[in-house]
């Protein structure tokens, strides 16, 4: 029944124009609209943030991706930003305390799982301490994610001061008006006086309790405990109050009854040099923005397309452009799950292997942990982190969240955590493919059958 539900409410995708569109290089300043701690800049100061970009390294790729981002319209960018890579559970959750711990003026946390238990409850007390300290702290959970969380955890959340509101209840009758079994939060957002905001694949749950690095080998009756593989990523500066925009939009569209603390001033300064765009996603777009910045990424690239992808059953288009940068020479590789919390979506997005190999696109599974993150590095200047992942619900049931950061060094620390998790993966060969059972090709067709419906 769900399942006819969900296909009913599924938003089409727009169809595929394999076209590379670009704006001219020194029309870019006129096309795209950059931002800064001192607001929105004027054309010569906009075209200057584009040769800063360049300036980076690899000059003519970095303008071509700035080009081919211009022509898709509505090119919102925030320059002087500091970006971090954050690496699974451990370095993750204790960047987000640290955040957590200086905010003076409001907490906003945005997560699809809260748990009730384990590090999840430490970050539960966290939260009512700083209420207790007078600071507004406000809380949007799903509640299909967080279903297996109790009613008493978030009442004693919200009995600490904490503001507290589920997304599309999935009792009706919890908030009559705001109800979409289908529709859900995937959003990850941890943010701290709108100074810094931390946001990727992390759910608030005991899974990140370990980091993943090494552990080849582990016990398999127990794997889904055990140190899950993701990827956020950490953003000081301009962007982030607009990160804290898209949670108060949220927040209201939801009709949560409790106010949000205002946001504080002044607005941070520039934090550092880098450039970034700020995508997100709701089922009611005319379109999905993720999604088509990442497949017209993918149609523009020049020399590399470097993808980790926790759950991948990417469609015929997005698997077409894949195929197509493989066979015009583009260096395509893939790291995706050895292994599943849920088997179908697996299936199904090994369904796509034979074609993906025959034209030239290296797959790799991580053979590790249990993988989680969702990134990707195009040409090696322009990158993604966020909580959308390479399938149809990502794409046109979710409410998610992908930052964009454009130039060579943040690409080059993306590209060597890409590297250390080739390291820990096992190539898929063509040959090796061909060699699979009866059984698992019955599984792949299956889920290539229900790739809509997950």
């Amino acid at each position: 029944m769900l399942s006819a539900v969900a296909l009913a409410a599924c938003a089409q995708l727009p169809p595929r124009d394999a076209r590379t569109h670009k704006v001219a290089t020194a029309q870019l300043g006129n096309v795209l609209r950059v931002s800064d701690a001192r607001g929105t800049l004027g054309a010569v100061a906009a075209q200057g943030a584009a040769s800063s970009v360049a300036a980076e390294g690899r000059p003519d790729l970095a303008l071509h991706h700035l080009s081919v981002l211009a022509a898709q319209g509505d090119a919102q960018l925030f320059r002087g930003n500091a970006a971090r890579i954050l690496v699974d559970g451990p370095q993750s959750f204790a960047a987000i305390r640290a955040a957590i711990e200086t905010a003076r003026s409001r907490v906003l946390v945005e997560t699809y799982i809260f748990e009730d238990d384990g590090l999840a409850a430490e970050m539960g007390q966290l939260l009512v301490r700083k209420a207790s300290e007078g600071v507004g702290v406000a809380l949007l959970y799903d509640s299909v994610g967080s279903r297996g969380s109790s009613n008493e955890f978030f009442d004693a959340l919200r009995a600490g001061g904490v503001a507290v509101c589920a997304f599309n209840p999935v009792n009706p009758l919890a908030r009559p008006g705001y109800w979409g079994i289908n529709h859900r939060d995937h959003r990850k957002l941890f943010l701290a006086d709108d100074r810094v905001g931390i946001t990727g694949g992390l759910n608030i749950s005991k899974v990140y309790a370990t980091g993943s690095s090494g552990r080849r080998g582990a016990d398999d009756r127990d794997w889904r405990e055990k140190g899950w593989r993701d990827t956020q990523i950490e953003l000081r500066g301009p962007a982030v109050p607009a990160l804290a925009q898209s949670f108060e939009e949220h927040w209201r569209s939801q009709g949560c009854k409790d106010a949000l603390p205002p946001a504080p001033r002044p607005a941070p300064a520039n934090a550092g040099t880098k450039t970034v765009q700020l995508l997100f996603s709701h089922p009611d777009d005319a379109s999905n923005k993720i999604y088509e910045s990442l497949l017209r990424s993918i149609d523009a690239s020049q020399r590399s397309v470097h993808l980790t992808m926790a759950y991948f059953a990417p469609g015929e288009d997005m698997a077409q452009a894949l195929r197509e940068a493989a066979q015009r020479g583009v260096d395509v590789v893939l790291i995706l799950p050895s292994r599943s919390d849920f088997s179908l979506m697996l299936a199904a997005g090994r369904s796509y292997y034979d074609e993906l190999l025959a034209a030239g696109v290296r797959i790799y599974e991580l053979q590790s942990a249990m993988l989680h993150a969702k990134t990707a590095v195009i040409d090696g200047v322009w990158s993604t982190v966020g909580s959308s992942n390479m399938d149809w619900r990502s794409f046109s049931a979710n409410s998610e969240a992908n930052v964009v950061v454009l130039g060579d060094d943040f690409a080059r620390s993306l590209e060597a955590l890409f590297e250390r998790d080739l390291a820990e993966s096992r190539q898929i060969t063509a040959d090796a493919w061909a060699q699979r059972g009866f059984g698992s090709r019955l599984r792949e067709q299956i889920g290539r059958i229900a790739e809509r419906l997950f």
